[in-house]
């Protein structure tokens, strides 16, 4: 599964602001996320198992990435979602992205994820389950997981929002802050429910946080290779202002 927080295009300096917690099997092997090779140019982690990718952004500022869903008819060899979402990354704007993910879900050949695709103007999400539908985002704080988006009968989403809206969340300062709090915060002792997943084989493998900014300069990227509960979030900002910084060059 997984969970997603965003902030779209409500700070004053920074129109997406990000935070990510990725669900797994605790024995699924995955790489840190590192500039790959081929154009558009990206950053993201991968999946060693399938060759997909959970979340990454490419040169032009187009982020994606896709948590599992229900779905009642999957197919005995579904394609994998995270090479579905890694080949969303060679679009230039969300636009297209929710364009390319709707025809490839549609063709019936994966388990059910739900994409979220996001740049600084545009962005949205395609649900697919059971029925594949879009919806596009609107200016404000956004929780996606199993779920729909902003489903408030969802504990784990209204945790989350709880926690983030404790305070104003008006900069990428204040948003990276309480995230990564928010995202670090594991079950207590009596099994009250926290946004890290701890089971016995399977819970929060890895957690990101990301702002991208107008200027490339000033776009944050944090790793947590492990839940954040245990590992500390390493500052990557270097590989996304270096792959962002591709399309300024080529202006």
């Amino acid at each position: 599964m997984g969970i997603i927080a965003l902030q779209y295009q409500s700070a004053a300096d920074s129109p997406v602001l990000l935070a990510l917690n990725r669900d797994e099997q605790f024995n699924r092997p995955a790489q840190s996320p590192r500039i790959q090779s081929g154009r558009p140019r990206v950053v993201c982690g991968i999946d060693r198992k399938a060759g997909g990718t959970w979340a990454g952004v490419n040169q032009h500022g187009l982020f994606t990435a896709v948590v599992n869903c229900p779905k009642r008819n999957v197919p005995a060899e579904a394609r994998s979602r995270g090479l579905l979402c890694r080949e969303l990354l060679a679009c230039r704007n969300a636009d297209d992205a929710i364009e390319k993910a709707v025809q490839e879900l549609s063709t019936g050949c994966y388990a059910g994820g739900n994409f979220l695709c996001v740049d600084r103007q545009s962005g949205g999400v395609v649900y697919g389950g059971d029925e594949i539908e879009t919806e596009k985002l609107w200016p404000g704080l956004h929780i996606l997981s199993s779920k729909r988006l902003n489903d408030y009968n969802d504990p784990r989403q209204e945790l989350v929002r709880r926690l983030l809206t404790l305070q104003r969340l008006d900069s990428s300062v204040s948003f990276l802050a309480v995230a990564s709090k928010t995202f670090s915060k594991k079950p207590d002792n009596i099994g009250k429910r926290g946004v890290v997943v701890i089971e016995q084989d399977y819970g929060t493998v890895s957690s990101i946080l990301l702002s991208l900014t107008e200027r490339t300069q000033k776009s944050i990227m944090q790793f947590a290779a492990g839940p954040p509960c245990d590992k500390h979030y390493e500052d990557i900002s270097a590989l996304l202002r270096q792959v962002l910084s591709t399309e300024r060059s080529m202006r």
